[in-house]
């Protein structure tokens, strides 16, 4: 499979058309990592979207004891896009990626993506809005999981 027939399946390009696609795939460096190397590092100031065309990566966050944690495992079946909030901010990775096994990624800076989306104003907002949607629900789920710490912390305190 192609990387345009790649990309057609990614649900963030799902409103694109074919000449806006062919446009971003342009624009788009393919790149290899060996299982075991980071794709982002958190805490690493960064401007790139990586989208996973092959293999599988673990998401990994670091607690303020600097003991690490798997909080999901992404594979290509998945149609994974990560980095994103990156194109908007150029701030501090949230989180490690590590390829799992060997991986493809298809990458794109901000710097590239801007002159995207002035060059395609009507697919820049297709994907911006679906990036906002993906955050919204990551900000949802989030929020989830804290009620869910806090309950438990209220609920260890009152036990005590």
């Amino acid at each position: 499979m192609g990387n345009i027939e790649k990309l057609k399946s990614i649900p963030l390009l799902s409103k694109i058309n074919d000449e806006e696609l062919n446009a971003l795939n342009e624009l788009l460096i393919e790149e290899s990592f060996e299982s075991g190397k980071n794709i982002i590092t958190e805490g690493d100031t960064g401007n790139t979207m990586y989208i996973l065309i092959d293999g599988t990566v673990d998401i990994i966050k670091t607690t303020i004891y600097k003991d690490e944690f798997v909080c999901a495992t992404l594979n290509s079946n998945m149609h994974c896009i990560f980095g994103e909030m990156a194109l908007l901010d150029n701030d501090k990775r949230s989180a490690t990626v590590k390829a799992k096994t060997n991986c493809k990624t298809l990458s794109i800076d901000s710097e590239k993506f801007n002159k995207y989306i002035d060059n395609y104003p009507k697919a820049g907002i297709e994907l911006l809005k679906l990036m906002n949607i993906n955050l919204i629900r990551n900000i949802r789920a989030e929020n989830d999981n804290l009620k869910l710490v806090y309950q438990a912390l209220i609920e260890e305190i009152e036990s005590n």
